[in-house]
């Protein structure tokens, strides 16, 4: 039966030649290094393990990549659905203007990382011919390795390695050192071709994987040039939109007219929580008024009393004029547009703003200008999606724009602390953050709200 075992592995072997003969033959009287066939065999298993696991590595990067490309795609679709309405129904001036200025925005996002996806592609496409190339010398070498195996079977005849394993099961000697000789004289050859095998296969998984990366790089490419072919397109839309906004004067008034409404809903939403923080403050004095008149009369029952209970006054409600101590820049940026009268950038009309615009990179975190409480999340007429902070002392600061937004109302703000991040939404000229600044109802500049100490 051990025999027939043998055969089998001979005549499976692509290992190397019969170096394991004359090593038995010496066999009983001197131990051989055991370990030592065994961990050449795992050396040359495992050799590839470290190139697997940095293409599993970029294989996560690339599917991480998708991932995000089907985001972007996903909302682009919504941009173009909305702007596909423009087409049919009579929207505002200035919401056409956002929606087209989004619209190009996401193109160019969705483009930028169109261009990064196909690099790192290329890069594993790279990597993966690499890998395949030196896979296939080890194959090469190892297949080189059986044609000489067989050379030597044919040269010395199958039942050398018979003998030898007669010899072993017969002669006087340690039995755990015939084990380990027998045992290795059976399975060194069945080891080989298992390794082999691993190759191969290994092989073919990376010319597979080569395969999905080309087809993936090519379907890539395609989006990308019809994307900036529609990138052209949009472009060129927007142009005649904004000119033909210039030189007319029904669209101008059109335009004024909506930014008006717009700059009144925000005066609105800022006049009713100064109501309701007056109102607030009113109930806060009859509580106040109510605890120490109670208190008093809980006095006059227990004047025999020696040690009266004390009791702990709540502090007073106290107006401030404006925000003390020091206060944050909401972001970093260049700012596009003061506060006050002057002429509009894209509407090239004279328009009043109650705030600033302060020019932002997509992502870049908005912080609170100072400590207080979110009083308003909320989308805003010509601000988008929105937070208004309240101060100590009725002060209000606006943060309009945002992409994301990571406060809820009631929440407690400290100074600096990041709300969200800013956008483009219901923007007119790209990734800005509109900041403002109302002290009661009472609009100020923010640039110089923020240099008070």
């Amino acid at each position: 039966m051990r025999l027939v075992v043998l055969l089998f592995c001979l005549l499976l072997g692509f290992g190397v030649e019969n170096a394991y003969a004359k090593p038995a033959a010496k066999n009983a009287k001197s131990a051989p290094a055991k370990s030592a066939p065994a961990k050449k065999t795992t050396k040359a298993a495992t050799k590839s393990a470290p190139k697997s696991s940095a293409t599993k590595k970029t294989d996560a990067q690339i599917n991480e990549q998708k991932n995000a490309l089907k985001k972007l795609e996903s909302d682009l679709a919504k941009k173009r659905q909305e702007l596909a309405l423009l087409e049919t129904e009579e929207k505002g001036v200035l919401n056409t203007i956002s929606i087209l200025d989004q619209n190009l925005n996401q193109t160019r996002t969705y483009l930028s990382e169109l261009s990064r996806s196909e690099l790192m592609l290329e890069r594993a496409l790279v990597q993966l011919s690499e890998d395949i190339d030196s896979l296939d010398r080890k194959i090469e070498s190892r297949r080189d390795a059986m044609k000489k195996r067989i050379r030597t079977l044919y040269v010395s005849g199958r039942n050398s390695e018979a003998r030898v394993l007669y010899g072993l099961l017969t002669q006087q000697g340690n039995p755990d050192r015939q084990v380990y000789w027998v045992h290795h004289i059976l399975n060194q050859d069945q080891q080989e071709v298992e390794v082999l095998q691993q190759l191969v296969q290994e092989r073919d998984e990376k010319k597979q994987m080569e395969i999905a990366h080309l087809d993936d790089l090519k379907q890539m490419r395609s989006k990308k040039a019809a994307e900036e072919k529609g990138l052209v397109s949009q472009m060129s839309g927007q142009e005649k939109m904004l000119m033909s906004l210039k030189h007319d004067q029904n669209m101008q008034r059109r335009a004024l007219k909506e930014f008006e409404q717009n700059q009144k809903t925000m005066l609105a939403l800022i006049k009713k929580l100064e109501e309701k923080r007056k109102k607030e403050i009113e109930q806060a004095k009859k509580d106040e008024a109510a605890r120490k008149a109670k208190e008093k009369a809980g006095k006059d029952k227990k004047k025999d009393k020696k040690a009266p209970a004390k009791t702990v006054e709540k502090p007073k409600v106290t107006v401030a004029e404006s925000v003390k101590g020091p206060k944050c820049t909401p972001l970093k940026g260049d700012v596009i547009s003061n506060y006050g009268l002057q002429e509009h950038p894209v509407l090239h009309i004279m328009t009043r703003n109650l705030g600033v615009e302060i020019r932002g990179k997509r992502g870049a975190a908005v912080r609170a200008a100072a400590a207080g409480t979110v009083v308003m999340v909320a989308e805003i007429d010509g601000r988008g999606p929105s937070v208004i902070i309240e101060h100590a002392g009725g002060t209000y600061s606006v943060y309009g724009h945002l992409a994301s937004i990571r406060v809820q109302e009631g929440k407690e703000v400290r100074n600096c602390e990041e709300i969200g991040e800013v956008g483009d939404v219901a923007s007119l000229n790209g990734i800005k953050l509109y900041f403002q600044v109302s002290e009661g109802t009472q609009t100020v500049d923010p640039l110089q709200w923020l240099k008070q100490k």
